[in-house]
Order: structure tokens, then C-alpha cells, then sequence
């Protein structure tokens, strides 16, 4: 019985104390990777409702496409952001998506001191 208990209380232990590694985020370390990453967040969060619902309330006549720089930085933020180029000629919003995409984390990190500058390109 106690042997039981023993093994339960080892169980239980190793489950409590083992969560916090499985909350971590991936540690990404090849170009490719995070490329195939960012541009299928990316690709996720222009499909997303809550994008699409302030999408629609004020730019629901907006089509093209924006080919944009996103630079990513070790703790999965978007460092910088720029419009390589458009055929979108509402500069209200470029402005909402360029804020909306930098207020983005991603959900993996970088190593250490390091960016990736990954060319990404949207169609609406």
C-alpha cells in the first residue's frame, strides 16, 4: 500500500513540477523555419475572426495585395515593418494592418541576438 501511495505522490510531483515545459514557446534556429512560421501565422491571423470583423466594419471595400519586410526578433515581436510594396492605394489602411501586425507576437522565440527578415506577402 504505501508502495502505492509512494509512486502516486512521484506521479503527481513530476506532473505538477513538469507543466511549465511543455508552456514554453519553440526555439527556432533555421532561416526556413521561421520563415514557414511567420508567413503561417501570418497566413492565421488575416483568416482570424476578430481581424476580419475590424477588417470588414471599416475597410469592407479594400481588395489587393501588400507585399511587406517583417523583421522578427528573439522574444517573437515584430521589430520593424515595411510596405515593400502595394497596389492598395487606401493609406488608412496600410496604417491599420502595419499597427496591427507590429502589435503581433508570435508564438515562437529566436535565439539569442538573433532577426530574421522574412518577406511576406497578403492578398485581401
Amino acid at each position: 500500500m504505501k508502495k502505492n501511495q509512494l509512486i502516486l505522490f512521484l506521479g503527481l510531483f513530476l506532473l505538477l513540477f513538469s507543466e511549465p515545459v511543455f508552456a514554453q514557446k519553440k526555439v527556432l534556429t533555421d532561416e526556413e523555419e521561421v520563415t514557414e512560421m511567420v508567413t503561417k501565422e501570418m497566413d492565421e491571423l488575416f483568416k482570424d475572426k476578430d481581424f476580419l470583423k475590424q477588417k470588414d466594419k471599416k475597410f469592407k471595400d479594400v481588395k489587393g495585395t501588400i507585399v511587406s519586410d517583417i523583421s522578427v526578433i528573439q522574444s517573437g515581436k515584430v521589430s520593424t515593418l515595411f510596405k515593400v510594396d502595394s497596389d492598395i492605394n487606401n493609406p488608412s489602411f496600410t496604417n491599420f494592418l502595419l499597427d496591427y501586425i507590429i502589435n503581433y507576437k508570435f508564438k515562437f522565440k529566436l535565439q539569442k541576438q538573433q532577426r530574421y527578415k522574412i518577406r511576406y506577402t497578403v492578398t485581401f
